[in-house]
C-alpha cells in the first residue's frame, strides 16, 4: 500500500481533573525520526512515547508534541515550608545587623533554593500520565495514517500514470529495435556503393552481413527491454498492493533499476527514435523517484 509520509494528528483527554492532549506532526525522511517534546515534569515518558511512534509509523520526520495542564488532586510541585523558613533564617543571620531592616526578599531566588520545592507528586502523575497519553499518542498516530493513506492514494495514481508512460515508450521501442538494424544495413549499403563506384568496384555481400551483425551484436537491447518490463511489473504490483508494508523503498530501489537499463538502452542504439522514447521514460522514472521519496 502507497503511505505518503506526510501527516497529522490530534487527540486530547481529561484524568483526574488534568488535561492532556497531543499533537502528531510528520514529514519526508529517508528513515524513522522521532523528536518528542514533553512537559519537564513528564519528561521520564520520552523513551515509551517514542517506542510507541514507532510501532505505528515506520517512515519519516515525526514531531510529537504533548501539552499537560495540571488539576485535580495531582500537586507536581509543593513548597516545603520548613525548608523555606531555615534558608531565610540562615539567609537573614549572615547579615549584618545594620543591613537586615533593609534586605528584600525575592521569592523567585527563595525558590530555587533546594529543598524548598518538592516534587514528590512527579512520580504519582507519571503513572497517571503514561496509560493516558498512549492511548492518546495511539489515536493521533491512527489520524495521521488516515492522512497519510489519503495522499498515498494520489501518489499511487500519479505514479500508475508515470509506469503507463514508460510501458509505452518501452512498447514502441521494442517494436523499433529490429527496424533500426535493418535501417543501418540500408545506410551501410547505399554508403560502400557510393564509395566504391567511384573505385569501379563493388561491395562484396559478406562483408556488408559482416559489419552488419556486428551493429546488431552491439546495439542488442532484447535483454535490457526484458528487464525494464520485469521492473514494470514489479512495479505495478508494489503500487497496487493492498497490505500494509511501507513500500516507499521498494519504490525507489526499482525506480534506480529502471533508470539503469534505460541509459543501458541509450547507450546501445543508435536510433533517433528510440533515443526519443529513452528520454521520455528517463522523465517518467525521475517522476517517480520524486514520488518514491514522499512515499513512506
Amino acid at each position: 500500500m502507497i503511505r505518503s509520509m506526510t501527516g497529522f494528528g490530534t487527540a486530547a483527554a481529561e484524568a483526574d481533573g488534568c488535561r492532556f492532549s497531543i499533537e502528531v506532526k510528520s514529514v519526508n525522511n529517508r528513515f524513522f525520526k522521532a523528536t518528542v517534546r514533553l512537559p519537564d515534569e513528564l519528561s521520564t515518558l520520552e523513551t515509551a512515547c517514542e517506542s510507541a511512534v514507532s510501532k505505528r509509523l515506520a517512515r519519516g520526520s515525526v514531531t510529537v508534541l504533548v501539552r499537560f495542564i495540571p488539576g485535580g488532586s495531582v500537586a507536581v510541585v509543593e513548597v516545603n515550608p520548613a525548608a523555606a523558613r531555615s534558608a531565610l533564617t540562615a539567609l537573614m543571620a549572615a547579615l549584618p545587623p545594620e543591613l537586615r531592616e533593609r534586605a528584600t526578599i525575592d521569592l523567585a531566588a527563595l525558590l530555587n533554593v533546594p529543598g524548598v520545592l518538592r516534587t514528590d507528586g512527579v512520580d504519582s502523575l507519571v503513572e497517571l500520565a503514561r496509560p493516558v497519553l498512549m492511548q492518546l499518542l495511539d489515536d493521533a498516530c491512527t489520524r495521521v495514517l488516515e492522512m497519510r493513506t489519503r495522499e498515498g492514494e494520489n501518489i499511487a495514481r500519479e505514479l500508475a500514470r508515470y509506469g503507463e508512460v514508460i510501458a509505452g515508450a518501452l512498447e514502441v521501442i521494442g517494436e523499433r529495435a529490429p527496424l533500426a538494424t535493418r535501417a543501418y544495413q540500408d545506410r551501410l549499403r547505399t554508403r560502400m556503393n557510393t564509395l566504391l563506384a567511384e573505385l569501379g568496384a563493388t561491395a562484396a555481400e559478406s562483408d556488408l552481413l559482416r559489419e552488419v551483425a556486428v551493429f546488431a551484436e552491439r546495439s542488442d537491447i532484447a535483454e535490457e527491454v526484458v528487464r525494464l518490463n520485469g521492473h514494470l511489473a514489479q512495479f505495478a504490483q508494489v503500487i497496487s498492493n493492498d497490505n500494509r508494508e511501507p513500500a516507499g523503498r521498494t519504490l525507489d530501489f526499482l525506480s534506480q533499476e529502471m533508470l539503469r537499463e534505460a541509459n543501458t538502452i541509450a547507450s546501445k542504439s543508435q536510433d533517433v527514435e528510440i533515443a526519443r522514447r529513452v528520454v521520455e521514460m528517463k522523465t517518467a522514472i525521475d517522476r517517480i523517484k520524486e514520488q518514491a521519496a514522499n512515499a513512506e
